[in-house]
């Protein structure tokens, strides 16, 4: 990994054009960094991905019916489109930053800023409804769950640990995402092509159990669904810490999303064949159930809960580096404060350091609150609040194509990236209609916290050059 050795300066009112050398895009060495190359970013990808969503999320679905099954499949398609724009952008411009950087090159700073604010948001709130999901699996394992405290200690508890590894350094995260991440396809897999021999029909409930519209329950189901496939740009955001990053960035996004994708739409379906539907919408380890459900006793449902919680760490250790390294790429523009650019050992402390902090406070505001659907809620606001930074990238990449920046590329490459785009566009899209008004409306809120963040810090760059000039 490398680090930039030159203190942030105000950032220009468009974009700068810099030259990137994909072999050192961030510069900088150390010894506790290390470059990822396509297995770890492709663990990453995946670790991220394949976190707590999959292990809660089935439950969380199963009122909707079967009909959350077709859900997925759509999900899926726009979720590969948007993994191949991430991957083309990130041939383009191979630094760290991701979405924020896409959206600030085409469109200038405040796009930028909009884009790194909302995927800011995203990340600590998602820490959060991991930790919440992660307790309903270690109450299987120890009996915290019917005590509010002692389950947000254990919540707490599961989100400072992989801060600690990240503060450790970036070779750290890295064997923890590789290490977690094979370590809980053993299970995963046992669950996905096992239950096919256990499936049973009777067991589904049914296709529409909502009883309304069925092209509404596949978008709200669709809605809680993205929470599960929150990380498909993780190795475009961590660009800067990839080798080869031009070329292992958009392969690690678009395998690790596909077998993601595979495992995912696989793990449910026999979720919901083992599990009987009236007791799988209030199970709180849906997975631990069904293992249960196919061999008997109680054994298979701690293994199962054992892998969630090292699934979910996992998950944790990668979303805890990404939610630093957006605030850094911004910082390092100007375009959130400067104490952002701190680095120690590879990792931007003080972007870890102030997300596991506000990813506490609201974990244990929500166990004060003693809210019933703490988990539903956070996913629904996360959904909005991702799809900011996604519709902002798609567009940038709808921009260098219509512009012709793109680079040279023949006809047929040309219509393939349009068609793509456009899936990844209206999947974003669709997305911010099914999150519902309440999610949206508090999305909005955070949003609109951050215009005054933005406004406060283009006057104190604007006052800067002012300075300059005197």
């Amino acid at each position: 990994m490398h680090v930039t050795g030159t203190a942030p300066q105000p950032a220009p009112t468009q974009p700068e054009t810099r030259t990137v050398s994909p072999e050192d895009p961030e510069g900088g060495t150390g010894r506790h960094t290390r470059r990822f190359g396509l297995p770890v970013a492709t663990a990453l990808v995946m670790g991220n991905i394949i976190g707590g969503g999959i292990f809660l999320l089935p439950a969380s679905v199963a009122p909707f019916g079967t009909v959350s099954l077709v859900a997925f499949g759509v999900l899926t398609v726009g979720a590969i489109a948007l993994a191949l724009v991430f991957g083309r952008l990130a041939e383009r411009d191979p630094r760290t930053g991701g979405p924020y950087l896409y959206a600030r090159e085409a469109f200038g700073d405040f796009a930028g800023f909009l884009a790194a604010w909302a995927y800011w948001i995203t990340t600590w709130v998602s820490n959060a409804a991991l930790a919440v999901a992660a307790v309903g699996y270690l109450d299987v394992l120890i009996p915290v769950g019917d005590h509010r405290w002692s389950a947000c200690l254990a919540a707490l508890t599961l989100q400072w640990l992989p801060a600690l590894a990240n503060f450790a350094g970036t070779r750290y995260v890295g064997a923890v995402q590789l290490v977690s991440t094979v370590l809980k396809f053993v299970p995963l897999l046992l669950v996905a092509l096992g239950g096919l021999f256990f499936f049973d029909p009777a067991k589904l409930g049914p296709f529409n159990a909502g009883g309304g519209n069925a092209v509404g329950a596949v978008s709200a189901s669709a809605a809680l669904l993205l929470f599960s496939y929150l990380g498909v740009e993780s190795a475009a955001v961590s660009a800067g810490e990839v080798e080869n990053a031009r070329r292992n960035v958009g392969r690690a996004t678009v395998i690790g999303t596909a077998g993601a994708a595979l495992v995912y739409l696989l793990g449910t379906l026999s979720v919901f064949g083992t599990v009987p539907h009236d007791h799988l919408v209030t199970s709180t380890a849906p997975f631990s159930d069904a293992v249960n459900a196919m061999f008997g006793g109680t054994w298979g449902g701690w293994a199962v809960a054992l892998a969630a919680l090292v699934s979910m760490t996992g998950c944790l250790n990668g979303w805890t580096l990404l939610s630093a390294q957006t605030p850094y790429a911004a910082a390092r523009d100007g375009l959130f404060p400067a104490v952002f650019t701190r680095r120690r050992r590879g990792v931007p402390v003080v972007g870890v350091g102030v997300t596991v902090v506000l990813a506490s406070l609201l974990t244990l505001y929500n166990y004060v609150s003693g809210s019933a659907k703490v988990f539903d809620m956070l996913v629904l606001v996360t959904t909005f609040t991702a799809t900011v930074p996604y519709l902002l990238a798609t567009a940038a990449q709808v921009f260098h194509l219509v512009s012709g920046r793109g680079g040279p590329v023949d006809r047929a490459r040309l219509v393939r990236d349009a068609v793509i785009t456009a899936v990844a566009t209206a999947f974003s899209v669709w997305l911010v209609a099914g999150a519902g008004y309440a999610a949206v409306y508090q999305g909005v809120l955070f949003l609109f916290v951050g215009i005054i963040v933005y406004a406060v810090m283009a006057a104190r760059r604007q006052r800067r050059g002012a300075y300059m000039y005197k």
